[in-house]
């Protein structure tokens, strides 16, 4: 067995020996009947984006070996408001590459997700990851390149206030205990990810840090590596899954809500992005961005007003995109700058060996730093459906190969500066706005709408469906209607609490 796989934190691939993509259903059934596993559960994502579960309880072989080849019926109608009850009828298969051990369950249970297939087993075409597939494969047909991604989940743990060490406010960003009350809170919820197959980057306290009626508001933030698209959705919905059982455990309260009240930090779920081809990082070119990485930029650029239509669905995710709080308001991009929507982030471009530096007992490294250059979308929020949010910025990237103008645009939309600044009001009067509400983000969905069902990747049942959840909340004046005000805002965060 490779070093690798032994030191790999999923307990089927240690045990198994080989890595979760190279499972098969032999692999499966021997790990439950070598480990003693006694259940195990079907989990999927609905339109709520939430992962529902399905309990098996293992009678004998041959049921396992039925369940395991054939799936399950369950009511569409029920997990996706697009479906009719009519016809509502679909199959969860599992993909065995995603199998984990419970570490909730008392009782040994292994977990998988799962695909939807419609009534002639096809793949479902409006289920959120086979969008994503499909906008993956479009991206690969069109470029001859492959989309990755990673994302930043921030959250909020609520517990009752002791009035030991209080944080400063709104200077949680990387603080240590005692001031930082839930870090190992954090590092269990990693563990148990990692368990599950996450491939975590590092973990820490984020800014947000204050006290409401007597309890404390900290906010913490988890971000993971990239990976192939498909399997950073699946690892960001698992990973929400699990925070919340941990929380539970522990009579904490757990928000990945946009907002929590005026003046306080937000959180945001910042989607970084990263195009290779045979393995090989292609966002930077002589150490510098590469046309393809500002091919990419120039169509989410283009596309970034109907992209709020997927990744900030409800009304709080529109009280968080203002002005001074870290997050985005206009269309533009720039290197390490946090004003704009879509950021470079230092990407280790330096020639000098820092590691050599700081460790002068060390030889040179020669480490391939290029491998770590992203891109990062930073208006999202943890209302978004993961998979139709990278399936939506999978389009949008692609689409900028499919512009004859994408360099101008690049060049166009280009911010050096803090946009936000009294001296920069210029260059912000001639920058586009993000949509200030969800009725607002759906009509630039309407607009933009046949880009995202081109080449067949988001059904129209979807952009219908989605565009009518927008519209649902009727809050095209509601950010200005509310303004500061601190009760009405906390009675729309309560209202929104368990998003996503």
């Amino acid at each position: 067995m490779s070093r690798e796989l032994e030191l790999n934190a999923n307990k089927v691939v240690a045990y198994l020996g080989k890595a979760a993509s190279e499972f098969t259903k032999a692999d499966i059934v021997r790990y439950i009947t070598e480990n003693e596993i006694r259940m195990v559960n079907f989990m999927y994502p609905a339109g709520d984006g939430r992962l529902k579960t399905l309990n098996f309880v293992i009678n004998n072989a041959a049921y396992l070996d039925a369940i395991l080849t054939c799936g399950e019926r369950v009511d569409g109608s029920s997990l996706f408001p697009f479906i009719e009850a009519g016809s509502s009828d679909l199959y969860v298969v599992p993909r065995f590459a995603t199998a984990f051990l419970d570490p909730f369950a008392e009782i040994p249970t292994l977990s998988m997700l799962c695909s939807f297939f419609n009534k002639d087993g096809e793949p479902l075409a409006s289920a959120p990851r086979y969008t994503l597939l499909k906008a993956l494969n479009a991206f690969e047909e069109v470029t001859g390149m492959q989309f990755e991604a990673m994302g930043e989940l921030e959250y909020y743990v609520i517990a009752p206030d002791e009035g030991l060490f209080p944080a400063t406010d709104q200077k949680g960003y990387h603080e240590s205990a005692p001031y930082a009350k839930f870090n190992e809170f954090r590092q269990e919820c990693m563990a148990y990810i990692a368990q599950a197959g996450g491939q975590i980057k590092y973990g820490h306290s984020e800014v947000g840090n204050f006290t409401i009626d007597g309890k404390i508001y900290e906010q913490n933030e988890i971000e993971f590596l990239p990976v192939a698209a498909a399997n950073a959705a699946d690892q960001l919905v698992i990973a929400k899954w699990i925070i919340r059982n941990l929380a539970y455990r522990y009579g904490f309260d757990i928000t990945f809500a946009p907002k929590i009240t005026a003046g306080k930090a937000g959180s945001g779920l910042h989607i970084h992005m990263r195009i290779t081809k045979d393995g090989k990082n292609m966002m930077l070119e002589n150490g510098v961005l590469s046309t393809t990485a500002r091919r990419a930029i120039a169509g989410m650029m283009e596309l970034a007003p109907s992209i709020t239509a997927f990744g900030n669905l409800n009304p709080t995710s529109y009280f968080r995109l203002v002005p001074h709080q870290e997050a985005p308001t206009n269309v533009c991009w720039g290197d390490r700058n946090r004003s704009v929507l879509v950021r470079v982030p230092l990407g280790w471009a330096a020639k000098s060996d820092m590691s050599q530096i700081a460790n002068p007992l060390e030889p040179l490294s020669n480490y391939d730093t290029t491998q770590k250059q992203t891109v990062e979308m930073r208006s999202p929020d943890g209302s978004a459906d993961v998979y139709e949010l990278i399936a939506g910025l999978a389009v949008a990237c692609r689409y900028g190969f499919e512009l004859d103008n994408a360099l101008e645009i690049a060049e166009r939309t280009y911010v050096n500066v803090n946009i936000h600044k009294k001296e920069n009001a210029d260059k912000l009067k001639d920058l586009a706005q993000l949509p200030d509400s969800c009725a607002a983000s759906a009509d630039c969905l309407e607009s933009q709408r046949s880009i995202f069902e081109a080449r067949g990747v988001f059904s129209p049942a979807m952009i219908d469906g989605i565009i009518k959840l927008l519209r649902s909340y009727d809050d095209r004046t509601l950010r200005e209607d509310i303004g500061n005000d601190r009760e009405q805002m906390l009675a729309l965060v309560r209202k929104y609490f368990h998003c996503g």
